[in-house]
């Protein structure tokens, strides 16, 4: 739209600028790992099915695994791709390195179900760049 200069506004780069700077980073977060994402050509989280094999690219929100002196062997993730959370477990490990909170993976699996949530059983993944 032009002003009375002849000169474009620049409405749109502003109105983009502030709201980056107001809006709520976790959101913005979301937005930007969905792009991502999306451009990659992998599944939204919140369009699989349990039965399905995926390829999802997110970020890991939260990860714990067994104490040492725990009976049990296995790693458990929050992977988010800006859609939906799915539950990442490998069984049979204390800890992997490089799977961290914050650390962005490629994963690849079959969804299946637990207490109504999603789940990816040792999946397959990759260690990507965090941006």
């Amino acid at each position: 739209m032009p002003s009375s200069g002849g000169k474009d506004t620049p409405s749109g780069y502003f109105r983009r600028l502030s709201r980056r700077l107001t809006e709520d980073l976790d959101r913005l977060d979301a937005e930007e790992l969905a792009e991502t994402s999306e451009a990659s050509g992998a599944c939204r989280a919140s369009e699989c099915r349990r039965g399905e094999e995926v390829t999802m690219l997110g970020r890991l929100r939260s990860v714990e695994a067994c104490s040492p002196k725990s009976t049990c062997a296995e790693v458990e993730a929050e992977f988010f791709d800006g859609t939906d959370s799915i539950a990442l477990v490998w069984i049979g490990r204390r800890r992997i390195p490089g799977i961290e909170p914050g650390r962005r993976i490629l994963v690849r699996g079959r969804i299946g179900d637990r207490d109504g949530g999603k789940v990816i059983f040792n999946p397959y993944y990759e260690l990507r760049e965090n941006s």
